[in-house]
């Protein structure tokens, strides 16, 4: 739980407001109120909550785009400092311009192995890169370069533990696959959001690992932890500074309800770029009552 980052209490809490913070609970706790108190009031919400949605079941996946800290770009020589003015650490490679050919730098594959082998993947000896055709403005080159059929890393999993306060309990949560990627550009929206005001490409070529989950999570709470628990690693492998406010761990979250016994995966519903943990929960909260409410009508 870095950062003060909120989590929800009940395993789905869509359908209450109620959030928790350690600071919470210790401010709580001087105020008055038992360890006790807290642990029975977050078991009556949880009970309340689960009722409410008997019957349906919730699967999350999450795809996380770690940001690499290396010196340089994937494939060229640019440096990345974050908060450089727009458009100033760029070059004919990153840019995609015609007769550049890029050059990938050692630095993303070693860290890509050292992720791959703390996840406790198999690593894939002969690895290749592929193009990802798509076109969207702050993409320069028209295609991604990324992995598709054989990433760097495939089948590993990450062990966690929940807070005491919220349950506990351990998980075990699989992951499909690590890959290496380079990343786009973005756009700098107006104080209103109703236009874009720059297109700002420094970001464009920077190294990025794709850590790609199986659907193993239930709920809001589980998801965050897990993308906490991959903050923490990164962080502790030097390969990344995690910082989710500057967009250097970025998480897509995947959701669908379905009824319990279902084995069919319905259809899902991604949110993307989430870039905080309690963002990360709230909204997962809010898509499972959601869900929930449509199935409910038929």
């Amino acid at each position: 739980m870095q950062n003060g980052a909120m989590r929800c209490c009940p395993e789905l809490t869509g359908m209450v407001h109620t959030e928790w913070r350690l600071d919470m609970v210790a401010g709580s706790v001087r105020g008055g109120a038992s360890l006790a108190d807290l642990a029975v009031t977050w078991f009556i919400t949880k009970t309340s909550v689960e009722q409410k949605i008997l019957g349906y079941e919730t699967i999350i996946g999450i795809e996380t785009h770690v940001q690499l800290s290396t010196l340089t770009k994937a494939f060229c020589s640019c440096p990345y400092p974050y908060g450089s003015q727009p458009n100033t650490t760029v070059c004919p490679v990153c840019m995609g311009h015609p007769g550049t050919l890029p050059v990938l730098n050692s630095k993303v594959i070693e860290f890509a192995v050292k992720l791959g082998l703390a996840l406790n993947y198999g690593l894939s000896m002969t690895s290749k890169f592929d193009r990802k055709q798509y076109f969207y403005q702050d993409l320069p080159k028209g295609y991604q370069i990324s992995q598709f059929d054989i990433p760097i890393a495939i089948k590993g999993f990450i062990d966690l533990d929940l807070p005491v306060e919220f349950g506990g309990g351990h998980r075990r949560f699989g992951i499909t696959r690590v890959h290496m990627e380079d990343d786009a550009g973005k756009l700098i929206h107006s104080e209103t959001g109703s236009y874009s005001q720059v297109m700002d490409l420094n970001r464009t070529g920077v190294p990025l690992l794709e850590i790609v989950s199986k659907p193993d999570m239930r709920s809001g709470l589980e998801a965050a932890e897990y993308a906490a628990e991959i903050e923490r690693l990164v962080r502790y492998l030097g390969i990344s500074i995690g910082n989710m406010q500057e967009g250097s761990l970025r998480c897509d979250v995947n959701i669908f309800v379905r009824p319990v016994g279902q084995s069919n995966f319905g259809t899902k519903v991604e949110i993307k770029n989430m870039n905080s943990f309690s963002a990360m929960n709230k909204a997962i909260d809010y898509e499972i009552s959601r869900q929930v409410l449509l199935h409910s009508q038929g």
